[in-house]
């Protein structure tokens, strides 16, 4: 939707080994290939996440777990961007479509981030991204029952409504390695060219 203007898209994937398999990147892999048929060729990034989320599944209350993983998420992917030249992030976010995309949610996932956050989907129900996904060809390839790293290492009961006193505080438990992972999660990253 955003290539559409006329914006080139590049992508990044936080894979989870062995939590993911790779099986769950090649999906990832062969979604980008359906989609570059409209955008053009697509660099994926792809980002070993699994050191950083066990550290934050140790070091913070699970009900916050996904929230601080997508903040470091946002940081990472901001990270990309800036080294890359891009303008800004795109995500496939919906407002309440799931805990991490609530209103209270999006503000603490975008306050890490100096570069804009566009949301195409912002707006859309589930039934209207399945029809956009049917009509570009994506939905069986979507539909494939790989996890990704996010669905792993969920609460059972997410915060909805995140306090961001409360998340900046929980995020100082990290400070003694989370700099360090992050440097290698980056160092390590594996651009897939996919046209």
């Amino acid at each position: 939707m955003i290539a559409k203007r006329g914006v080139k898209i590049d992508a990044v994937y936080f894979h989870a080994p062995p939590y993911t398999s790779e099986r769950a990147k090649q999906k990832v892999v062969d979604l980008a290939r359906l989609v570059s048929r409209y955008t053009g060729p697509i660099y994926l990034h792809v980002i070993n996440f699994t050191d950083i989320q066990l550290y934050i599944y140790e070091k913070c209350p699970h009900e916050e777990l996904t929230i601080i993983m997508r903040r470091y998420m946002m940081r990472i992917a901001e990270h990309i961007a800036k080294e890359t030249e891009c303008l800004g992030l795109i995500t496939g976010e919906s407002i309440g479509q799931v805990a991490s995309q609530t209103m209270a949610s999006l503000i603490a996932t975008n306050e890490v981030c100096d570069l804009p956050v566009y949301r195409p989907l912002i707006g859309f129900d589930k039934q209207e991204i399945v029809e956009v996904s049917e009509k570009i060809g994506t939905y069986e390839t979507s539909i494939q029952p790989f996890e990704d790293c996010c669905t792993i290492f969920v609460a059972k009961h997410p915060v909805t409504k995140p306090n961001l006193n409360v998340i900046r505080r929980h995020e100082k438990n990290l400070d003694e390695k989370i700099e360090d992972l992050v440097k290698t999660a980056l160092e390590t990253d594996e651009v897939i060219i996919v046209e």
